[in-house]
């Protein structure tokens, strides 16, 4: 039977380098203001290699009175976190730039965010260093509270009257994009189904690029057009339901969620209602299946693997104390034109490939 090796410590990593226990732990958890010579340091550090030695990551956080863990806190419906497939996009992009740090990532979900302090309890125990928050809610106390208390956090989406670092979209003119694209269609009775209640600021947003793209071509603003949608393809089928009993009934429905717009699209197959002669339609994400429906889903495409990425360089730069030079960080998206508008005939774009077009919506970085 083979012996176990014996695991390295930093006593064979400091009598290698001729020096101290506590000069080792000092060098490699990269104390900060340790008084250490550069060449004791090299020893260490060449000491270290030598014998493949890494260290225990719980006494790194007890060293360093760090957790060494971020939370990526979700504040949807389980069902929605679970079956979105954008969220995963996301998530790889957050893991990605966290993959060659030493920090884990723990993720939470909270359906319902004011009346709860899970997360507020992980910040004040020191089990999280700081927290990536998304879908942020306008009733959220507890964000509140946690920012108040000086917690880092960085949201994905924004909240207008706090200055929380964030990295998002556009949302009111991706939205006005989508709309006025379906304006110039001929369509003059629109109709909207929300991606979520509209206490969440993505969804009041993309109202509003909705309805600045009626006032702007003069066209007239119908509450029973507006419908919220749940962050399901079932709050879709439901919603479009609605849209189908209105009297006259809406040509076209800008859906601010790829999801739930999959639901609108399983409704109007169902009313025999045909996609896009009858019933054009818009959906928001550009999720991969979108492309692969039928018909393909025109849509606005947001770098969701970029958004996750940059909320999670920004949260690391705020753990280690620097100062972000801007507040909120806006991303690009773009229109991808396909058959569910109707529009492909008619449009000839030099970029045009693979039966879509994509134009710019939005390119601002503040």
């Amino acid at each position: 039977m083979a012996r176990k090796s014996r695991r390295v410590t930093s006593k064979d990593v400091a009598r290698l380098a001729g020096v101290s226990r506590t000069t080792v732990s000092l060098v490699l958890n990269d104390v900060p203001h340790a008084r250490i010579a550069p060449e004791t340091r090299r020893r260490v550090l060449e000491a270290a290699r030598q014998l493949g030695y890494r260290p225990n990551a719980a006494a790194r956080s007890l060293v360093r009175q760090q957790a060494m863990t971020l939370g990526l806190i979700l504040c949807h419906p389980p069902a929605h976190v679970y079956t979105d497939p954008f969220l995963p996009q996301v998530l790889l992009g957050i893991t990605g730039a966290l993959q060659k740090t030493e920090y884990r990532l723990l993720l939470e979900t909270v359906a319902e965010p004011t009346p709860g302090e899970d997360y507020l309890d992980l910040a004040r125990e020191k089990r999280i260093d700081g927290f990536i928050i998304s879908g942020p809610r306008v009733d959220d106390m507890a964000l509140r509270r946690l920012h108040g208390e000086g917690v880092p956090i960085v949201l994905l989406g924004h909240l207008p009257d706090l200055d929380i670092p964030s990295v998002d979209v556009d949302n009111v003119r991706a939205a006005y994009t989508a709309v006025a694209h379906l304006i110039r269609l001929g369509h003059r009775r629109i109709g909207i189904i929300t991606n979520g209640p509209l206490h969440y600021t993505a969804s009041q947003e993309r109202l509003a690029g909705y309805r600045q793209a009626l006032a702007k071509h003069g066209l007239p603003y119908d509450p029973a057009l507006v419908v919220e949608g749940n962050f399901t393809a079932e709050s879709g089928e439901e919603a479009m339901k609605h849209l189908l009993g209105l009297h006259p009934r809406p040509t076209a429905v800008f859906v601010a969620s790829d999801t739930v717009a999959l639901g609108a699209l399983v409704t109007l197959r169902h009313e025999g209602i045909h996609v896009p002669t009858e019933m054009a339609l818009v959906g928001f994400d550009d999720i991969p299946l979108a492309a692969y429906v039928d018909p393909p889903l025109t849509t606005v495409r947001l770098p969701a693997y970029e958004l996750g990425r940059e909320a999670a360089r920004l949260l690391l730069a705020l753990v280690a104390g620097h100062t972000p030079p801007t507040t909120r960080t806006v991303l690009n998206t773009a229109l991808v034109v396909r058959a569910s508008c109707g529009a492909l005939q008619s449009l000839r774009d030099p970029r045009e490939k693979g039966g879509e077009t994509v134009s710019d919506v939005t390119g601002a970085r503040s």
